[in-house]
């Protein structure tokens, strides 16, 4: 089973009114929610690196990666 940690959320009282009203899971909610902020920063940092690799990899000369990879396939 997996392990797993305890959040605790302060809401205002007309907030959890609508929470219950509603029937909202608010675990199942919150955990949703979480997880995709996670996904979004996790994204976000993504494509900061790749933008970084990218400004890397444009200074390396054409010619340059076509040897890599001749050499590379060379030596299958």
């Amino acid at each position: 089973m997996t392990e797993t940690e305890v959040i605790t959320v302060r809401v205002n009282k007309s907030l959890k009114a609508k929470i219950r009203k509603h029937k909202i899971d608010v675990s199942k909610a919150v955990r949703e929610a979480l997880e995709a902020e996670v996904k979004k920063r996790e994204d976000a940092e993504l494509i900061d690196a790749i933008c970084k690799m990218k400004a890397i990899l444009q200074k390396i000369p054409d010619e340059e990666i076509v040897r890599a990879i001749r050499e590379s396939r060379d030596e299958r």
